[in-house]
């Protein structure tokens, strides 16, 4: 039975990888640092119906011998860093805190690994966000990047690391560099999870309006099933390389909002309003990936369309809205 070591296990990514693995028949840990909200920190895997087949370990990224000890402890045979200040427009306002966890963070997993798990398979989570001020108008593993918020800046320095370990030591280290990707399961502080939160309450009658900021913005969506599949995928190859995950495909938030209103037959029109202070202090105005080189590598491409993740992310939260006011 393989083994897997997952950061961020109870987040989005963490919670969909973990069900995955589970599948595929791995033993699963999770690294959990110590929080006040511990008694909803597992929300996540208990909507997927997996939180009793995940083994928590405590830990934090910042802790380098937390880290050095999970390692002898678990001997991971892949080791997925999920983990991350990872709300882009927190990052302004934490800047510090989001270098240490997303940047350095990411270092101290590797050098755990490098001193007591060599053997296993490192896959990093880089950002479509580092590409920020776009160089090329379609991204691929060749575009500069330009971060745009200490987000990006802590990421592309998370992902130079992990190409300098597998260069300096040998470490079988892949980064993918994931576009956005969304889910049911997504943080209602993200902008898909809150128009579809937020479309379901005005359908309920529990609120008139959906407040957001720059919605001409254009993204490249896909769903977090698809795209930990890339995860796992590219710890499956003989040599480790860097990955774009991406649906091909870019789409303005303002449309995204569209597919979601016109799922329960409401107006965008008549309940969308834009609130200036609501825009980024420097925003990142189009992305669009191109992942020929996963797809030609080893086969992946995204399965679940926009439209699609769209309305199950709205069904979702009709039926927790719904939950709710009993």
């Amino acid at each position: 039975m393989k083994r897997a070591l997952i950061t961020g296990v109870t987040g989005q990514d963490g919670a969909y990888l973990a069900a995955l693995l589970l599948e595929k028949g791995y033993e699963v840990h999770g690294l959990v640092r110590r929080s006040s909200s511990a008694d909803v920190i597992d929300a996540k895997l208990r909507w997927l119906k997996i939180q009793n087949d995940v083994r928590f370990i405590d830990g934090n990224l910042l802790d380098l011998s937390s880290l050095i000890r999970t390692m002898r402890d678990v001997q991971p045979d892949e080791v997925y860093n999920l983990g991350a200040q990872s709300f882009v427009k927190s990052s302004w306002t934490q800047p510090l805190l989001t270098g240490q966890v997303t940047g350095l963070g990411a270092a101290n997993v590797l050098e755990a690994v490098r001193l007591d798990a060599p053997q296993a398979r490192f896959y990093q989570a880089s950002s479509s966000e580092m590409y920020g001020l776009i160089q090329e108008p379609v991204q691929s593993e060749t575009t500069p990047f330009y971060p745009r918020s200490p987000y990006a800046v802590a990421k592309v320095f998370a992902h130079y690391m992990t190409v300098n370990y597998r260069e300096s030591f040998g470490l079988h280290a892949s980064n993918g560099i994931l576009f956005n990707h969304e889910s049911p399961v997504r943080g209602i502080e993200f902008v898909t999870r809150k128009v579809t939160d937020g479309v379901a309450r005005i359908k309920l009658g529990q609120q008139k309006e959906l407040r957001l900021g720059n919605i001409d913005a254009k993204r490249d969506w896909g769903h977090s099933k698809d795209f930990v599949r890339a995860m796992w995928l590219m710890l499956q190859q003989d040599v480790a390389d860097d990955y774009v995950i991406a649906t091909g495909r870019t789409t303005t938030v303002r449309d995204m909002c569209r597919i979601a209103f016109d799922h329960v037959g409401l107006n965008i029109d008549e309940h969308l309003v834009i609130d200036p202070a609501l825009f980024r202090p420097a925003e990142v105005d189009v992305l669009l990936g191109n992942p020929a080189k996963a797809h030609a590598r080893f086969g992946w491409k995204a399965d679940i369309s926009l439209e699609a993740m769209i309305h199950e992310m709205v069904e979702a939260d009709l039926k927790r809205v719904k939950q709710q006011i009993g």
